[in-house]
């Protein structure tokens, strides 16, 4: 697990920064309703995407765990950053109209723990949006793919589209719709490939058996263009609407 208020100061750099965010927002606002006045970054990092989902006569608010994250959040939203637990958050029943998740469920064991919680602060028709099925984004039929597909598995994300689905009705929220943006900046070389995997990361990739990350590491290595950058990954978003009747804004 990364250390956050450590990461904070270089995660945007490695993330894809400014054109990444600016993807991720443009989808993400395009699906809140026109009557939401409220909106709530859960998970929000650095605010990089949660300053860039303000827009007049919606309030946005972010909420992080991590003190060096929100420190770097408040900047970019004049202030309304929280620190809390994404799973108890610092808010009362049916607070706010909208409640967005950006590359957060992936991380979460407890992801049924988070989607509750968020439909418990949503207002009747009020909409979750979250990622979902981020790994899986990054499998773009590359050489790099073929070359792990044979050893990998998405089964066990926290985030499968199914599994939000399924957490999301449990909670009362039904699909209210998709869209998809491109991680820019995320494509992935051969070498970073294989770094990555020799540094501990996919474990959950590689059943009993299966090949190491080491022979993996050193088929990669056998790859045209070392450092190419493959194709960006392509993110999805799914839209949940909380059932009940939409109170008026500002209530």
């Amino acid at each position: 697990m990364l250390d956050y208020d450590r990461e904070a100061v270089l995660y945007d750099a490695t993330r894809g920064g400014v054109p990444r965010a600016e993807a991720a927002a443009a989808a993400l606002l395009g699906l809140v309703p026109p009557s939401a006045r409220t909106l709530l970054d859960i998970g929000c990092g650095t605010g990089l995407v949660t300053g860039r989902l303000i827009r007049p006569g919606l309030r946005v608010f972010g909420a992080d765990g991590s003190h060096g994250m929100a420190r770097k959040a408040v900047e970019r939203t004049g202030g309304r950053v929280v620190l809390g637990d994404v799973r108890r958050l610092p808010l009362r029943d049916a607070a706010v109209d909208a409640v967005s998740a950006i590359w957060l469920l992936h991380l979460v064991a407890e992801a049924s723990a988070v989607v509750a919680e968020a439909a418990r602060v949503l207002r009747p028709g009020g909409v979750f949006i979250t990622t979902v099925d981020k790994d899986a984004g990054h499998d773009v039929g590359a050489d790099i793919d073929a070359v792990l597909a044979p050893h990998r598995s998405f089964d066990a994300a926290f985030d499968r589209a199914d599994l939000i689905e399924r957490h999301a009705g449990s909670c009362g929220m039904r699909p209210a719709g998709s869209a998809r943006f491109a991680g820019h900046g995320q494509g992935r070389t051969p070498r970073s490939t294989a770094e990555a995997l020799l540094a501990g990361r996919f474990r959950s990739w590689f059943g009993d058996g299966g090949a190491t990350a080491g022979q993996l590491a050193a088929e990669l290595a056998t790859l045209p263009g070392q450092d190419v950058r493959r194709a960006e990954p392509s993110y999805v978003l799914r839209a949940f609407r909380k059932e009940g009747r939409p109170q008026s804004p500002g209530r």
